[in-house]
């Protein structure tokens, strides 16, 4: 256990390090994390809206600072190039992220071309349950997304990273707030990219 909790701080790290660098990002992963940890809750109490959290929310917010904010230029306190980070990211890069994006984006045609969706729902009475539907598609392509990520890396890097990195992705929301508790005051101070040069060269 030893050693899967040394690989777990790693992947931790490197996520940090890596592509956490603008406080808009941090920010916005903080509000991400928040709604997962709701999303957390109700999904024991009601899937559906889980689902709608997860992705309207959590996802939209926790992407978009991936996607708009963080820079994509040469790290300088990493000493690496964005295509490096790039390819050397565990879970999914941007690359993938489009590709699941596209999905979840296109999921809720299949309710309009069959509102059974092969036989598991009911037909939609109305725009309530269309939308309650495409929660629970949302909350499939999630759970899917994360299991068919691990097993790949089962494949790929073995099954310790592969549950390593499953592990993170679902304590992700508890040590984003640990993490990014203090982003919004550092955005209100001016600050838009976390001076991280400057600590590293102190030490």
């Amino acid at each position: 256990m030893s050693e899967f909790f040394k690989q777990l701080a790693i992947q931790r790290w490197d996520d940090h390090r890596y592509y956490h660098h603008s406080r808009i990002n941090q920010t916005l992963h903080l509000i991400s994390a928040l709604s997962f940890l709701c999303a957390y809750v109700m999904l024991f109490k009601d899937p559906a809206i889980a689902g709608l959290i997860g992705w309207l929310v959590s996802m939209t917010t926790r992407q978009s600072g991936h996607f708009f904010f963080e820079p994509l230029g040469y790290d300088e306190v990493n000493q690496a190039t964005n295509e490096y980070k790039e390819a050397i990211k565990v879970g999914y890069n941007l690359r993938r992220k489009v590709i699941l994006i596209t999905i979840w984006a296109a999921s809720p045609l299949l309710l309009i071309l069959d509102p059974t969706l092969f036989g598991l729902f009911t037909p939609d009475a109305n725009l309530y349950e269309f939308i309650r539907h495409t929660g629970l598609i949302w909350l499939a392509i999630g759970i899917g997304g994360l299991i068919f990520r691990t097993i790949h890396l089962f494949y790929l890097k073995g099954v310790m990273s592969g549950l390593v990195w499953m592990t993170k992705i679902l304590t992700d929301p508890f040590h984003d707030v640990l993490l990014y508790h203090k982003a919004p005051l550092a955005l209100l101070r001016g600050e838009l990219i976390e001076n991280r040069l400057a600590h590293h060269k102190a030490e």
